[in-house]
């Protein structure tokens, strides 16, 4: 028995947003996403939004038009005021107190419907935001085919280094080239050493790549010195995104030795807007262990619940549209497929072990988690997997191939969550596309 799943879980409650019971749709009533938007077309503020159907409903609207019951009224100033950062740090309990007042108010048969109704903007009309002021980014490595796959291409007798199953690799990226999707960004430029040169050129990458990844913003953060035990790390955690960490990977073969990337990675960041929180994902939970033979975790990366619950059942997708596909009509092609249940270290291990040694984390801090692979052909979660390091081109719907990105290509990431007896969730799309 899943004992984290509650009433607002229930796959047959229905809202009077009708767009909400589509079976196809990504937020459900069982889903309720944050993010931050504005009207499109309109100089106002930045506004904190739920995600219902095809829906957003303007929390600073909901505040002033309509009577919450007691308790709730005192979590709403925050999100009124379009400060999404100041209501994560209020913790888990606030966030649970909001999804379940939520989940009343908008439900078939809602006392509250003829406020909220007033309140809605549709989503096609509004342009969404970063949904917080991201203050640090770090990216991890925990997708172990991916990390297999890429060491293969350098190292075939030995791809996985020896600390890896040991400790959760991460590296500090730069929070600043965040973008919401819908980001567009320049080629990359910087230092590139070709095999056969004596020497490195300045030149503009051209093989620049996608990374599928999931993102993590923290909740309430830490003091300075005092980490974070795993088995309190989820009440730290705020909720879920996508994320495409872009990647000029010649750019990054020549300057990450001997630390780690930094201008093949430093010029763009993607994410998805809307912030899928820990609750709505409780049905996809999942036990996690590593496989037979593996070292167990040390303590300080180990707990009950996290050996319970610590895996999250959500399958990731990649698409491509490339100009000429968009000049001829042509939809985006879906490159990948992969899973988060394939992840060699969760959440909970990520935010321990970041503090471990007494990193403060801060709300609104955001945690990739590497690029996600499969164990299958074809599951690779970047092109340099997928295409054995530009020796296996791809070749799109159009005709055209693909070694790498190309002027004009938009990466489109999705995601979502299925199961038995609960309502499929989805994370809407992350979507970014390279200029020239």
């Amino acid at each position: 028995m899943n004992l984290l799943v509650d009433t607002t879980h229930d796959p047959a409650l229905t809202s009077w947003v009708a767009s909400a019971n589509d079976p196809g749709t990504d937020f459900p009533l069982q889903n309720l996403p944050l993010g931050a938007f504005r009207r499109a077309g309109i100089d106002e503020p930045v506004r904190i939004g739920v995600a219902i159907g095809d829906q957003v409903l303007d929390l600073r609207l909901a505040a002033e038009r309509c009577p919450w019951p007691d308790g709730i009224t005192d979590l709403l100033p925050p999100l009124a005021a379009g400060d999404l950062n100041a209501f994560m740090a209020l913790g888990a309990d606030a966030r649970r107190r909001l999804r379940a007042a939520l989940s009343a108010a908008l439900a078939e048969g809602s006392e509250l419907a003829p406020f909220l109704e007033l309140c809605l903007v549709p989503q096609a009309e509004v342009a969404m935001q970063l949904p917080c002021r991201v203050g640090d980014y770090t990216d991890f490595y925990t997708g172990i085919h991916h990390a297999t796959t890429v060491g293969r291409l350098f190292r075939p007798d030995n791809p996985l280094l020896p600390n890896y199953k040991w400790v959760p690799i991460g590296y500090h990226g730069r929070a600043s080239s965040i973008g919401v999707s819908g980001q567009s960004f320049r080629r990359p430029h910087g230092q590139i050493k070709r095999p056969d040169a004596d020497a490195p050129v300045f030149a503009a990458s051209q093989r620049l790549d996608y990374e599928l990844e999931l993102g993590a913003f923290v909740g309430p953060g830490n003091a300075l010195g005092e980490p974070v035990p795993i088995d309190r790390a989820e009440e730290h955690l705020f909720g879920v995104v996508l994320l495409n960490d872009w990647s000029a990977r010649d750019i990054q073969a020549w300057e990450y030795q001997p630390l780690g990337p930094f201008l093949s990675k430093n010029f763009a960041t993607t994410i998805s807007p809307w912030i899928v929180t820990p609750e709505a994902l409780a049905p996809f939970r999942r036990p996690f262990a590593h496989p037979p033979g593996d070292p167990a975790p040390l303590p300080y990366l180990d707990s009950a619940f996290n050996r319970d619950f610590g895996a999250i059942d959500i399958t990731l997708e990649v698409w491509l549209q490339s100009a000429t596909m968009r000049a001829r009509g042509l939809p985006p092609q879906r490159l990948t497929r992969a899973n988060f249940l394939d992840a060699y270290w969760t959440l909970a291990q990520m935010i321990a072990h970041h503090t471990v040694g007494g990193c403060n984390l801060q709300s609104g801090d955001l945690l990739g988690t590497g690029t996600q692979s499969g164990p299958q052909p074809g599951q690779g979660g970047s092109l340099l997997e997928l295409t054995a390091g530009g020796r296996q081109p791809l070749t799109l719907d159009s005709g055209e191939t693909r070694t790498f990105l190309e002027d004009g290509d938009t990466v489109i990431l999705r995601a979502h969550c299925e199961a038995p007896g609960a309502r499929r969730i989805g994370f809407g799309e992350c979507v970014g596309t390279v200029r020239g």
